[in-house]
């Protein structure tokens, strides 16, 4: 397994471990145990972006731009004119 097969895959489970926090504050019913779903969600967001930053600068993780036309028939389903 190589660096990137390693980073693909923690990016993998922090993108789970991110939904099981936001699935958690959703359903908390307390104050006090939603605050602390908040604020691990937060920074297993935060762990999430330094890995994508990271596998984006070597070029393991390549996005492609959206065409502009396929943009605009977005804004104009979901979007007030």
């Amino acid at each position: 397994m190589n660096d990137q097969n390693l980073m693909e895959n923690m990016l993998l489970l922090e993108k789970g471990v991110c939904d099981l926090y936001l699935h958690g504050s959703i359903e908390s019913s307390t104050p006090d145990v939603k605050q602390k779903f908040r604020t691990a969600l937060s920074d297993c967001l935060s762990m999430q972006g330094q890995i994508y930053d990271q596998m984006s600068s070597r070029g393991w993780y390549q996005n492609d731009a959206a065409p502009q036309q396929k943009i605009s028939q977005v804004r104009e389903k979901f979007c007030c004119n």
